[in-house]
């Protein structure tokens, strides 16, 4: 996971500014992330935090922050996308029925040059997914 001083770290790293608004989202996602909060969770948490904040300066944060490697954006086709702060490599369980994400710290053992190699296909980054239902939906 991150820290809020890897976050400004990354940012002064980038040539971003280090303002309240993003260190509000970045709180979030620091307290949150587990959980692969979307935009709309982080821009109400992030607003106790900063009265002005809008949704708008939401998105684009984190429009910046995925740009710049900082946090990674989880896109869908049927659900809000989401961002995670964990770096490692891991396997995203997806329920299909409450739409939680755990992460599960699998020994992901593909290799972007022995792929690049094979195939010629140079690999910029890698998810790797599981659906299903989780421990409390399969409960129900």
């Amino acid at each position: 996971m991150i820290s809020r001083e890897s976050i400004v770290r990354a940012l002064r790293e980038k040539g971003l500014k280090v303002t309240p608004q993003r260190l509000a989202i970045g709180d979030v996602l620091i307290e949150r992330g587990e959980a692969h909060p979307g935009a709309g969770l982080i821009w109400r948490e992030a607003k106790k935090r900063v009265k002005s904040i809008s949704l708008s300066t939401v998105y684009a944060t984190l429009t910046e922050l995925s740009h710049h490697g900082i946090i990674k954006l989880l896109q869908f086709d049927r659900m809000e996308n989401r961002y995670e702060c964990n770096p490692e490599k891991h396997v995203n369980l997806i329920c299909d029925r409450c739409k939680e994400i755990t992460d599960y710290a699998a020994p992901v053992s593909v290799e972007p040059k022995e792929i690049a190699k094979k195939t010629g296909f140079e690999m910029t980054d890698m998810r790797l997914e599981c659906y299903g239902l989780c421990e409390k939906c399969r409960e129900k």
